[in-house]
């Protein structure tokens, strides 16, 4: 079991030559960033599965079935792990490492959302460059299409934010790029480009919506 986690800890988009991660802080577009580490994470994955797949790695009982799946091990998972005696981590940082060593808005005392997501997307602690690209694009696609902001003033007064906001959520999936994609039969290895369109779209127009 330890040969395997430690074989798992080393699939992390993080786990890139020194060189290779010195020259990924240079660049400011995550998706390009993305587009160089994702094909050497996936061959990691494959070679995995490849010498692990049939090893058994849990024992479930029925009180874990009936007990809500808890310490059940049912998904791979790279961005987050929930410890119940350590807490969270979120790529192998601690909250108390994530806040010191995430980029801050000046004057500020806590990361700025914009390097978290960096940090879960690749792995890697982003630079004050790399952290201000995501602003600039999240405000680029930050509005919201007609039919959706019709929506939202259509709502009556006495409707929960949250119950529009969902709704509005929900009215965006016409404008995804990857449901587009797919029913025109693109190839599952450029699925990542598609959803990574959709996510940086919806996290700019949350703030909107909401």
């Amino acid at each position: 079991m330890y040969r395997i986690a430690s074989h798992s800890r080393s699939l992390q988009l993080s786990s890139n030559p020194i060189q290779m991660v010195r020259s990924l802080h240079e660049i400011t577009n995550l998706k390009e960033v993305l587009a160089k580490k994702i094909p050497t994470h996936n061959k990691k994955v494959v070679e995995f599965r490849k010498a692990y797949g049939g090893t058994v790695i849990q024992e479930v009982t029925v009180d874990m079935v009936y007990g809500g799946m808890r310490s059940m091990k049912g998904m791979v998972t790279e961005t987050s792990v929930l410890d119940p005696e350590e807490g969270i981590r979120f790529r192998g940082y601690s909250i108390p490492e994530c806040q010191k060593q995430l980029p801050k808005a000046q004057g500020g005392d806590e990361p700025l959302l914009e390097g978290i997501w960096w940090l879960l997307t690749t792995g890697e602690i982003p630079n004050d460059k790399q952290v201000q690209s995501i602003s600039k694009e999240w405000a680029s696609r930050a509005d919201l299409p007609d039919h959706v902001a019709q929506l939202l003033h259509s709502f009556p007064s006495n409707l929960h934010p949250m119950s529009q906001f969902i709704a509005a959520i929900a009215a965006l999936q016409g404008e995804s790029k990857f449901a587009q994609a797919y029913a025109n039969g693109v190839h599952k290895s450029t699925y990542w480009e598609y959803t990574y369109e959709d996510s940086m779209n919806l996290l700019a127009k949350l703030p909107t919506c909401y």
